[in-house]
């Protein structure tokens, strides 16, 4: 059995343990996770618990038991609190009331008055534990709805172009097994009319509703023995009744595809004496831009009056291919400096065998495959350039760009130029995390720098050191841990405390003075610290020292 997690925040230790050893904890349902004698350690202790329900007085040292409410009220708002209090006071009571307090009783606390909150609180926390799981219900109420939500996400792909962040979480979500393909290719399905299918009629042909499902049940079956795909009743037009839309692996090839769809086209003529005309787009390097292959696709249909129907007819044999056009354009660009510039390696190769699958793929004279490759490089240049990175240490030895812009015409293969961009890519990506790299060590000096100079104020904080830096503070903290293996806070106070032993050694000024000179406006929390962090007051230190 799992117990709700009390932590209990008290500076007088003879009332922790008195409330500790009074109440039966396991048979109220909660264990009690930790304690504290003032609200700064409660502070710390509810980051480390994760408790359920934080009871704390409301006087103690450092930190008052309302403070300590409200800042664990604005960072974890699911917590309940109940504060105790030997003061009768109104303007507690209503303090406690705004800041959303679970209860509020007074000392001396009564066992019997304890046990009854803490049955409030539980029946509270099972409460609320019920709810969350009744996200279990939905979940199943969203499985039974899956099949449609595919639908509904295969129409806008072959509608419209969608965002590649999109499309991988939706076909994460909707398991969907299109990811990861060499290219996708579209095909649109169009079941000839009533009146065309001449006299035979089958009991099917009697349920129209059920005629599209019958071919989509023969054509997934028959597809996917070839390649991984998805199909839906197609919305985005009338020349239509069913979508595809076919992923195309290294085992498997667009010539392939469209003998399966000419047997399909055959088979389902010969089982539900229907035929079908199956219209098929160009291949695309991104599912994203899947909507212009499924146009071409819908285009080829409009062939069907000179080929005739009931087969398949595949674009690029009715229509001239992509206009002899081969273009590195803004969104090719875009994807390769991104892998190049971010990573990792496996990044890179995918962006690089995207460039020259595009080539490959363009049935287009070799000189346009040159002017492509002087697109793509001159692009890499042009980074290099704008990044200001070192020309001699990313292209080859003794190479500049003028020699890769003569260098270029002179490949004969398509292979030469892939081994020579990925080469590139990646030095060039090594230079930029060196960069990056140095940049960010510099950054931390300069925030170590900053601290040493400005130890002493007592609201030096995360987001005043950014201000100064000109950064982020997720960013700053993430990677001030990463370069020093500290928290920033950790490192402050251990700065702090190293100041304060060395004016301990070699000045006679009071301890409030030292605190106040190392950044501590309070003298108790300051001994407070120093204590926990070397196992004795400041003043024993000094006696100690001498």
């Amino acid at each position: 059995m799992s117990y709700y997690r009390i932590l209990l925040a008290d500076d007088e230790e003879e009332v922790r343990k008195a409330i500790i050893r009074k109440i039966d904890w396991e048979s109220l349902g909660f264990e009690v996770a930790g304690d504290a004698d003032n609200g700064e350690e409660a502070l710390e202790k509810i980051e480390q618990l994760k408790p359920d329900v934080v009871m704390t007085d409301i006087r103690m040292p450092y930190m008052d038991g309302l403070t300590l409410a409200e800042k664990v009220r604005q960072k974890y708002p699911s917590v309940k609190i109940v504060i105790f209090s030997g003061y009768d006071d109104f303007e507690y009571a209503k303090q406690a009331i705004k800041l959303n307090v679970t209860e509020y009783i007074l000392k001396p606390v009564n066992v019997e008055e304890l046990t009854a909150i803490l049955k409030r609180i539980k029946s509270n926390l099972d409460e609320e534990i019920e709810q969350k799981r009744n996200v279990s219900l939905l979940r199943e109420n969203y499985i039974k709805s899956l099949p449609i939500l595919r639908e509904q996400f295969i129409n806008e792909l072959i509608s419209y172009p969608v965002p590649e962040e999109t499309v991988a979480d939706r076909l994460q979500e909707y398991d969907i097994p299109l990811a990861g393909a060499k290219k996708w290719v579209a095909a649109a399905i169009d079941i000839e009319p009533e009146e065309i299918r001449g006299s035979a009629m089958l009991p099917l042909h009697k349920e129209k509703d059920l005629i599209p499902i019958s071919v989509m049940q023969i054509v997934e079956e028959k597809l996917k023995n070839y390649c991984r795909c998805a199909l839906a009743t197609s919305a985005r037009t009338a020349a239509a009744e069913i979508a595809v839309i076919a992923a195309i692996d290294g085992e498997n090839s667009q010539t392939g595809l469209i003998d399966v769809l000419g047997d399909i086209c055959k088979e389902t003529k010969k089982i539900l004496e229907i035929p079908i005309t199956v219209g098929i787009g160009h291949g695309c390097q991104a599912l994203s831009e899947i909507s212009s292959s499924y146009k071409a696709a819908v285009d080829a249909l409009g062939y069907k009056a000179i080929v005739g129907g009931g087969s398949t007819i595949y674009i690029n044999d009715v229509e001239p291919v992509s206009g002899g056009k081969l273009l590195f354009d803004g969104k090719d660009e875009a994807e390769l400096i991104a892998a190049i510039k971010f990573g990792p390696r496996e990044k890179i190769e995918e962006a690089v065998r995207s460039v020259m699958d595009k080539m490959s793929d363009a049935k287009v004279h070799f000189r346009q495959c040159q002017a492509y490759m002087l697109s793509v490089s001159s692009s890499i240049i042009q980074r290099i350039q704008q990044h200001d990175l070192d020309m001699a240490q990313i292209l080859e030895e003794g190479e500049d760009h003028e020699d890769t812009f003569a260098l270029i015409p002179k490949m004969q293969k398509k292979e030469d130029f892939s081994q020579w961009l990925l080469s590139v890519a990646l030095r060039m990506n090594q230079v930029m995390n060196q960069e990056r790299d140095n940049t960010m060590k510099q950054v931390i000096q300069e925030a170590k720098e900053y601290i040493m100079d400005n130890y002493q104020d007592p609201d030096l904080s995360v987001e005043k050191i950014c201000r100064h830096l000109h950064m982020s503070p997720a960013y700053f903290s993430t990677m001030f841990k990463k370069e020093t293996g500290q928290a920033y806070i950790a490192y402050l106070t251990e700065v702090r405390l190293n100041k304060a032993v060395e004016l301990l050694g070699k000045t006679d000024d009071k301890t409030y003075v030292i605190a106040s000179k190392v950044g501590y406006q309070e003298q108790n929390y300051f001994s407070y610290v120093f204590k926990k962090r070397f196992g004795i007051s400041p003043t024993k230190f000094r006696g100690a020292k001498r």
